[in-house]
């Protein structure tokens, strides 16, 4: 049997990048996956690609900065399957400008879209995963753990959402429910604009990788979603998976 046979997994910011890698590991693993995004283009055309392997799998359009709204995310896809097995909070936008220029709609942009969600995401869905005994899987970044310049707003809601995952794998551990962070390093559309924009610094940052490239989304980033939504991640919660070639080693 596949990994994730019939599990009912959200993942937000499915449409691309990280998200749409892990959505697709996972429906290749048995999983049903409901994408959460802004992007309806985008999200019909992931979701055709996902039906190929899970024809339940679905796209929901949705704004996750509307926050009086992130609990109806949880009741659609209940309503539709029954349950919820496992929730990604992979959704986040931000400016990268310094401290000096970051303003309250900077920070209201990258808490809007990464921490509050991630939070009334992991309140609405906790019934269901108690159900289930489920898990969560939350992102960090290394512009958080390391401090990276031009990222005050994004680093400050990373680790806030670190955090909160913490927080929650002591509380809800109790309920057989893992809480779990990934802190990715992929060559994601994002970075791939970034090496013709800046194929210098790109070559830079890559040789400093111990590994001598950028994560693939689906093959890297995606597999490891798949571990930590599975029954082999069992007994690992609170922890935080750096999934960047060994870039950041942590102690």
């Amino acid at each position: 049997m596949a990994k994730l046979q019939d599990k009912v997994v959200i993942i937000t910011g499915g449409a691309g990048g990280i998200g749409s890698g892990m959505a697709k590991a996972m429906v290749k693993e048995g999983a049903i996956v409901t994408i959460v995004d802004l992007n309806e283009v985008a999200g019909k055309e992931m979701e055709k690609e996902l039906q190929a392997f899970s024809p339940q799998s679905m796209f929901l359009q949705a704004d996750l900065m509307d926050r009086e709204n992130l609990g109806q995310i949880i009741k659609t896809v209940v309503d539709k399957y029954g349950s919820l097995d496992v929730l990604v909070n992979n959704a986040h936008a931000s400016k990268q400008i310094t401290i000096e220029e970051t303003t309250q709609a900077d920070l209201d942009l990258s808490f809007g879209t990464g921490f509050y969600p991630t939070f009334y995401l992991m309140q609405a869905a906790l019934p269901y995963l108690k159900e289930s005994k489920g898990n969560i899987i939350n992102f960090a970044s290394g512009a958080g753990l390391e401090g990276h310049e031009t990222q005050a707003a994004y680093a400050a809601a990373k680790e806030a959402i670190r955090g909160l995952s913490r927080v929650a794998a002591n509380e809800w551990g109790r309920f057989g429910i893992n809480v779990n962070i990934i802190s990715p390093l992929a060559n994601s559309l994002g970075v791939q604009a970034w090496a013709k924009a800046q194929p210098e610094y790109y070559e830079s940052v890559k040789s400093k990788i111990p590994m001598g490239r950028f994560g693939d989304v689906e093959n890297d980033i995606g597999r490891v979603a798949v571990f930590l939504a599975s029954e082999d991640s069992q007994y690992i919660t609170g922890q935080t998976i750096m999934v960047d070639g060994g870039s950041i080693m942590l102690h």
